[in-house]
């Protein structure tokens, strides 16, 4: 473990509807675990099912919850985290987005990807770090820029 090691991380993801997203939410676990950061994926029914499949030992979740579960134990102040990475790839995944930028006092990075990332994009008016790329099959545009991202996204807490 590092320096970080009492860190947490929520991971929200929404409809799994683009591809890139299953892939690229396992790729972050597996970086933030790397830092020492615990993370904890909270999702829609059918992307905790997706990230169950792919990872049926549970070497990189460790925990997984129900996504307005998590919500409500933000918003009741039983539980909040260090860092939020929300998976977004239409208008409810920014919705998500805007709402952990007010509950939470966790630093919130915005993953925009899909057709229509750029649009999306225009549309964050709440604080927090926007990552964009239009990845829809091939994850190596998000992956890219999300590594650039993690350079200094866990220095600067």
């Amino acid at each position: 473990m590092t320096e970080n090691s009492n860190e947490n991380a929520l991971i929200l993801l929404g409809c799994p509807q683009v591809p890139v997203q299953t892939s690229m939410a396992l790729y972050l676990v597996h970086s933030l675990k790397q830092r020492g950061i615990r993370p904890v994926i909270a999702g829609t029914p059918a992307a905790r099912k997706l990230m169950e499949v792919a990872d049926p030992d549970r070497h990189y979740l460790p925990e997984m919850a129900d996504i307005d579960a998590a919500i409500d134990e933000i918003t009741e102040k039983r539980r909040d985290f260090d860092l939020c990475f929300v998976f977004i790839h239409n208008d409810s995944g920014v919705a998500y987005a805007g709402t952990m930028a007010y509950i939470s006092k966790a630093r919130v990075y915005a993953l925009i990807f899909g057709e229509h990332a750029e649009d999306l994009a225009a549309e964050i008016e709440f604080p927090c770090e926007v990552v964009a790329a239009k990845a829809v099959h091939n994850p190596m545009p998000l992956k890219r820029k999300l590594d650039e991202v993690m350079q200094w996204a866990v220095s600067k807490r």
